[in-house]
């Protein structure tokens, strides 16, 4: 059976099949309390986060643990940093000026980088 840190990891390389740039899976589950793994991508348009995320969505089907949770967005338009949140694995599908702006593994520092 799989961990959730083998899924975290195969997310991140579907992240990299799908083109996604600098993907990083972070091990945050002992600096909080709501997720066990980040995985951020770098993306280059709203096209292709929706192919990344339809990617995910394919992954998930028949997965008894993951599921999809809604999120409410803080911008309109939505695209400079997308959610996709599993419950226990967060993915961040960020463009590179939102991304090199919210530093997200400078931020979650203490957390263990099991990918990137």
């Amino acid at each position: 059976m799989k961990t959730i840190r083998d899924k975290a990891l195969e997310l991140a390389q579907l992240m990299e099949d799908g083109k996604g740039e600098n993907v990083v899976a972070i091990d945050v589950s002992k600096l909080n309390s709501w997720t066990d793994f980040f995985v951020i991508v770098t993306v280059n348009s709203s096209a292709h986060w929706k192919g990344l995320e339809k990617s995910v969505m394919e992954y998930i089907k028949d997965d008894d643990v993951l599921e999809v949770h809604l999120t409410h967005r803080k911008m309109s338009d939505g695209d400079d940093w997308n959610l996709i949140d599993l419950g226990p694995i967060v993915i961040h599908l960020m463009s590179a000026e939102a991304r090199e702006f919210y530093e997200l593994e400078k931020l979650w520092h203490a957390g263990e980088k099991i990918k990137g």
